[in-house]
């Protein structure tokens, strides 16, 4: 089974954020078109593409109908086939690394000082500690060959 090609709506190319949305979404499509895919996931993956193809509404509207199908489709691939996009752990791990380490290092130093001014430190050290976790499982998935060549964009 193969996937659904993206049909491009007449005059996308005026609306610079509609052809940037459906652009992103294309590059997205052809790299899942690259990938060895059971025929399962790829009849969902046409759902949504067809979703999209149909999709009759205004271009803010449909810009809204790209996101929702892309993102979809995102999930779907990560749950079923532990296919990533570029930079997706390094993302997720920063604002994790905020939280875990960050806040919770802050309050460390902020209480042994006794300056509490000194508790936003633990931020952007949370921030460096989650950024170097995700990029080294970035790193993993890119050598498992489980790395889409596209960045993740919301």
């Amino acid at each position: 089974m193969k996937i659904t090609q993206l049909e491009k709506r007449p005059n996308i190319g005026q609306d610079k954020k509609l052809n940037d949305k459906f652009t992103h979404f294309e590059k997205l499509i052809n790299e899942l078109k690259k990938k060895e895919i059971p025929s399962d996931i790829v009849s969902s993956i046409n759902q949504y593409i067809e979703e999209v193809n149909s999709f009759l509404g205004s271009n803010k509207d449909f810009r809204v109908q790209i996101r929702k199908s892309q993102n979809s489709i995102l999930k779907l691939i990560n749950k079923e086939l532990k296919l990533i996009p570029k930079n997706f752990y390094l993302f997720r791990w920063m604002s994790m690394g905020i939280s875990i380490f960050g806040i919770p290092l802050g309050v460390v130093i902020a209480t042994s000082t006794k300056i509490w001014g000194l508790f936003g430190i633990g931020i952007p050290i949370g921030v460096i500690i989650g950024m170097a976790i995700g990029a080294g499982m970035d790193k993993k998935a890119f050598k498992e060959d489980r790395q889409l060549n596209i960045i993740a964009v919301g």
